[in-house]
Protein backbone atom coordinates (compact mmCIF):
# COMPACT_ATOMS: atom_id res chain seq x y z
CA UNK A 1 0.00 0.00 0.00
CA UNK A 2 1.27 3.50 -0.84
CA UNK A 3 2.58 6.03 2.41
CA UNK A 4 2.76 9.63 2.41
CA UNK A 5 4.69 11.80 4.81
CA UNK A 6 2.77 14.07 6.29
CA UNK A 7 3.74 16.47 8.85
CA UNK A 8 1.28 17.19 11.39
CA UNK A 9 2.67 18.83 14.25
CA UNK A 10 5.41 21.99 12.96
CA UNK A 11 7.44 21.16 15.86
CA UNK A 12 7.89 17.39 15.34
CA UNK A 13 9.33 15.35 12.38
CA UNK A 14 6.77 14.15 9.72
CA UNK A 15 4.75 10.86 10.55
CA UNK A 16 4.30 8.37 8.07
CA UNK A 17 0.85 7.23 6.91
CA UNK A 18 -0.92 4.99 4.74
CA UNK A 19 -2.86 7.06 1.86
CA UNK A 20 -4.59 4.16 1.06
CA UNK A 21 -6.75 4.66 -2.55
CA UNK A 22 -6.31 8.29 -2.20
CA UNK A 23 -4.20 9.75 -5.00
CA UNK A 24 -2.32 12.54 -2.98
CA UNK A 25 0.33 15.02 -3.88
CA UNK A 26 2.98 16.98 -1.61
CA UNK A 27 1.71 20.12 -0.26
CA UNK A 28 -2.05 18.39 0.09
CA UNK A 29 -4.05 18.97 3.16
CA UNK A 30 -5.15 15.90 4.93
CA UNK A 31 -7.23 14.75 8.02
CA UNK A 32 -5.58 11.93 10.35
CA UNK A 33 -5.71 10.34 13.10
CA UNK A 34 -3.23 10.46 15.96
CA UNK A 35 -2.76 9.93 19.46
CA UNK A 36 -3.83 12.74 20.74
CA UNK A 37 -7.13 12.71 18.04
CA UNK A 38 -8.49 14.18 14.90
CA UNK A 39 -5.79 16.54 13.15
CA UNK A 40 -5.25 17.82 10.23
CA UNK A 41 -1.68 17.94 8.28
CA UNK A 42 0.20 18.65 5.40
CA UNK A 43 1.55 15.69 2.51
CA UNK A 44 5.43 16.38 2.47
CA UNK A 45 6.46 13.22 0.85
CA UNK A 46 5.25 10.66 -0.75
CA UNK A 47 6.25 6.71 -1.33
CA UNK A 48 5.77 4.89 -4.33
CA UNK A 49 5.54 1.78 -2.39
CA UNK A 50 7.10 0.68 1.13
CA UNK A 51 10.44 0.44 1.69
CA UNK A 52 13.22 0.26 4.43
CA UNK A 53 13.14 3.78 4.04
CA UNK A 54 10.17 4.26 4.95
CA UNK A 55 10.84 2.13 8.57
CA UNK A 56 13.57 4.74 8.88
CA UNK A 57 11.84 7.93 8.95
CA UNK A 58 9.34 6.46 10.47
CA UNK A 59 11.76 6.52 13.63
CA UNK A 60 12.29 8.96 16.17
CA UNK A 61 15.49 11.48 16.99
CA UNK A 62 16.69 8.24 19.38
CA UNK A 63 15.98 4.99 16.66
CA UNK A 64 12.99 3.63 18.38
CA UNK A 65 9.75 3.21 16.35
CA UNK A 66 6.84 5.45 16.12
CA UNK A 67 3.64 4.82 16.79
CA UNK A 68 1.76 2.26 14.73
CA UNK A 69 1.32 3.75 11.26
CA UNK A 70 -2.51 4.85 10.99
CA UNK A 71 -4.39 5.66 7.51
CA UNK A 72 -5.17 9.12 6.60
CA UNK A 73 -9.54 9.63 7.08
CA UNK A 74 -9.45 11.72 3.87
CA UNK A 75 -8.19 14.72 1.93
CA UNK A 76 -9.23 18.10 3.58
CA UNK A 77 -12.38 19.19 1.86
CA UNK A 78 -13.88 22.79 1.58
CA UNK A 79 -15.55 22.33 5.16
CA UNK A 80 -12.36 21.39 6.24
CA UNK A 81 -9.85 24.52 5.02
CA UNK A 82 -12.40 26.82 6.44
CA UNK A 83 -12.45 25.27 10.02
CA UNK A 84 -8.23 25.40 9.54
CA UNK A 85 -8.23 28.98 8.53
CA UNK A 86 -10.63 29.66 11.30
CA UNK A 87 -8.31 27.94 13.65
CA UNK A 88 -5.35 29.82 12.44
CA UNK A 89 -7.23 33.07 13.04
CA UNK A 90 -7.44 32.24 16.53
CA UNK A 91 -4.14 30.73 17.35
CA UNK A 92 -2.24 34.03 16.96
CA UNK A 93 -4.76 35.56 19.88
CA UNK A 94 -4.24 32.16 22.12
CA UNK A 95 -0.67 32.60 21.68
CA UNK A 96 -0.65 36.22 23.41
CA UNK A 97 -2.78 35.06 26.05
CA UNK A 98 -0.49 32.28 26.69
CA UNK A 99 2.29 34.50 26.50
CA UNK A 100 0.67 37.18 28.99
CA UNK A 101 0.20 34.38 31.72
CA UNK A 102 3.42 32.67 31.75
CA UNK A 103 5.00 36.44 32.33
CA UNK A 104 2.49 36.93 34.96
CA UNK A 105 3.46 33.95 36.96
CA UNK A 106 7.14 34.28 36.32
CA UNK A 107 7.41 31.35 34.38
CA UNK A 108 11.00 31.58 32.77
CA UNK A 109 9.82 29.98 29.29
CA UNK A 110 9.19 30.68 25.73
CA UNK A 111 5.97 30.23 24.11
CA UNK A 112 6.55 29.40 20.34
CA UNK A 113 2.94 28.71 19.42
CA UNK A 114 -0.73 28.19 19.93
CA UNK A 115 -2.21 24.73 17.77
CA UNK A 116 -5.79 24.04 18.03
CA UNK A 117 -6.96 20.45 17.47
CA UNK A 118 -8.79 19.70 14.63
CA UNK A 119 -11.94 19.13 16.90
CA UNK A 120 -11.02 22.65 18.91
CA UNK A 121 -11.37 20.28 21.87
CA UNK A 122 -7.94 21.34 22.88
CA UNK A 123 -5.02 23.71 22.04
CA UNK A 124 -1.59 22.60 22.38
CA UNK A 125 1.52 25.58 23.44
CA UNK A 126 4.99 24.04 22.41
CA UNK A 127 7.63 25.91 24.78
CA UNK A 128 11.40 26.06 25.28
CA UNK A 129 12.95 26.38 28.55
CA UNK A 130 16.50 26.06 30.12
CA UNK A 131 15.21 24.29 33.18
CA UNK A 132 12.34 22.50 34.25
CA UNK A 133 9.44 24.95 34.62
CA UNK A 134 6.00 24.14 36.91
CA UNK A 135 3.20 25.26 34.63
CA UNK A 136 0.47 23.60 36.27
CA UNK A 137 -1.21 27.02 37.35
CA UNK A 138 -0.52 28.37 34.17
CA UNK A 139 -2.53 25.08 32.80
CA UNK A 140 -5.53 25.65 35.17
CA UNK A 141 -5.83 29.54 33.73
CA UNK A 142 -5.56 28.54 30.59
CA UNK A 143 -8.11 25.80 31.05
CA UNK A 144 -11.03 28.58 33.05
CA UNK A 145 -9.98 30.93 30.36
CA UNK A 146 -10.07 28.64 26.74
CA UNK A 147 -12.86 25.60 28.36
CA UNK A 148 -10.63 23.47 26.48
CA UNK A 149 -8.22 20.85 27.65
CA UNK A 150 -4.75 22.72 27.47
CA UNK A 151 -1.32 21.30 26.91
CA UNK A 152 2.09 22.45 27.42
CA UNK A 153 4.65 20.40 25.15
CA UNK A 154 8.51 21.64 25.62
CA UNK A 155 10.50 21.11 22.56
CA UNK A 156 14.59 21.81 21.79
CA UNK A 157 16.00 24.76 20.17
CA UNK A 158 16.21 22.48 16.91
CA UNK A 159 12.41 21.85 16.87
CA UNK A 160 11.84 25.91 17.25
CA UNK A 161 14.51 26.50 14.03
CA UNK A 162 12.23 23.61 12.31
CA UNK A 163 9.28 25.69 13.26
CA UNK A 164 10.48 29.34 12.78
CA UNK A 165 12.06 28.31 9.32
CA UNK A 166 15.57 30.54 7.16
CA UNK A 167 19.15 29.46 6.11
CA UNK A 168 22.02 28.46 7.09
CA UNK A 169 25.34 30.00 6.66
CA UNK A 170 25.80 28.04 3.18
CA UNK A 171 22.90 29.65 2.06
CA UNK A 172 20.20 27.10 1.81
CA UNK A 173 17.29 26.11 3.80
CA UNK A 174 17.82 25.16 6.93
CA UNK A 175 18.27 21.19 7.28
CA UNK A 176 15.66 20.71 10.22
CA UNK A 177 12.94 21.94 8.42
CA UNK A 178 14.15 20.91 4.29
CA UNK A 179 14.43 17.25 5.07
CA UNK A 180 11.04 15.51 6.41
CA UNK A 181 12.81 12.32 7.87
CA UNK A 182 14.63 12.94 11.73
CA UNK A 183 18.18 13.68 11.75
CA UNK A 184 21.05 12.33 13.38
CA UNK A 185 22.08 13.98 16.52
CA UNK A 186 25.62 16.07 16.07
CA UNK A 187 28.28 15.69 18.70
CA UNK A 188 31.67 17.55 19.30
CA UNK A 189 32.85 14.45 18.58
CA UNK A 190 31.31 15.22 14.73
CA UNK A 191 33.27 18.54 14.70
CA UNK A 192 36.37 16.62 16.07
CA UNK A 193 36.80 13.69 13.66
CA UNK A 194 36.49 16.31 10.69
CA UNK A 195 38.79 18.63 12.50
CA UNK A 196 36.54 21.92 12.56
CA UNK A 197 36.62 22.20 16.01
CA UNK A 198 39.38 25.07 15.97
CA UNK A 199 36.80 26.66 14.00
CA UNK A 200 35.14 28.21 16.64
CA UNK A 201 31.13 28.46 18.07
CA UNK A 202 30.32 30.90 15.95
CA UNK A 203 31.02 28.56 12.81
CA UNK A 204 30.01 25.17 14.09
CA UNK A 205 26.67 26.67 15.59
CA UNK A 206 23.67 27.19 13.24
CA UNK A 207 20.28 29.44 14.18
CA UNK A 208 18.69 27.26 16.92
CA UNK A 209 22.55 27.74 18.69
CA UNK A 210 23.49 24.00 18.97
CA UNK A 211 25.64 22.19 16.21
CA UNK A 212 24.35 22.70 12.77
CA UNK A 213 23.32 19.33 11.32
CA UNK A 214 25.23 19.02 8.10
CA UNK A 215 27.98 18.15 10.42
CA UNK A 216 26.48 15.09 10.46
CA UNK A 217 26.81 14.16 6.83
CA UNK A 218 30.70 13.20 6.31
CA UNK A 219 31.26 11.75 9.73
CA UNK A 220 31.55 8.24 8.80
CA UNK A 221 33.73 9.42 5.55
CA UNK A 222 36.06 10.83 7.90
CA UNK A 223 36.01 8.24 9.98
CA UNK A 224 37.04 5.94 7.16
CA UNK A 225 39.61 7.85 5.74
CA UNK A 226 41.51 8.89 8.94
CA UNK A 227 41.85 4.81 9.68
CA UNK A 228 46.15 4.74 9.42
CA UNK A 229 47.00 8.33 10.30
CA UNK A 230 49.33 8.50 13.58
CA UNK A 231 47.90 10.25 16.34
CA UNK A 232 48.50 13.81 17.24
CA UNK A 233 51.80 14.36 19.05
CA UNK A 234 53.16 10.98 17.59
CA UNK A 235 56.87 10.72 17.49
CA UNK A 236 57.25 9.64 13.29
CA UNK A 237 60.63 9.15 11.15
CA UNK A 238 60.66 10.84 7.54
CA UNK A 239 63.93 9.86 5.55
CA UNK A 240 66.00 9.24 8.49
CA UNK A 241 64.96 12.23 10.13
CA UNK A 242 62.83 12.15 13.75
CA UNK A 243 59.91 14.65 13.98
CA UNK A 244 56.35 14.77 16.01
CA UNK A 245 53.18 14.97 14.02
CA UNK A 246 51.45 18.50 14.69
CA UNK A 247 48.86 18.03 12.59
CA UNK A 248 46.68 15.89 10.11
CA UNK A 249 45.64 16.54 6.97
CA UNK A 250 42.99 13.71 6.26
CA UNK A 251 41.52 14.28 2.85
CA UNK A 252 44.98 14.74 1.54
CA UNK A 253 46.35 12.32 3.16
CA UNK A 254 49.03 14.21 4.66
CA UNK A 255 50.72 15.25 7.88
CA UNK A 256 52.13 18.61 9.05
CA UNK A 257 55.70 17.29 10.38
CA UNK A 258 57.62 19.40 12.97
CA UNK A 259 61.58 18.32 13.44
CA UNK A 260 64.17 19.04 15.62
CA UNK A 261 65.26 22.06 14.18
CA UNK A 262 61.63 23.39 14.04
CA UNK A 263 60.99 23.27 10.24
CA UNK A 264 57.58 22.07 9.64
CA UNK A 265 56.53 19.93 6.63
CA UNK A 266 53.50 18.35 4.86
CA UNK A 267 54.87 15.20 4.32
CA UNK A 268 52.37 12.67 2.28
CA UNK A 269 51.59 9.61 4.70
CA UNK A 270 53.13 6.57 2.72
CA UNK A 271 56.06 8.08 3.46
CA UNK A 272 55.74 7.92 7.64
CA UNK A 273 57.50 5.50 9.31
Amino acid sequence: MNKVSVRVYSWENPRIFESGDLDLKTGDLVIVETEWGIESGKVVKLYIESRGEDKKENKDKNGREKEEERTILRRANASDLKLIERYADKEAEALEICRAKAKKNDLLMKIISAHFSFDGSKIIFPFTAEKKVDFRELIKTLSQKFQKSIRLQQIGSRDEARMEGGFGLCGRELCCGKFSGGLKSVTAESARVQQLGQKGSDRLSGLCGRLRCCLGYEVEQYKAASVGFPRMRAEVTVKNKKGIIIDRHILAREVTVEFANRIRKRIPLEEIK
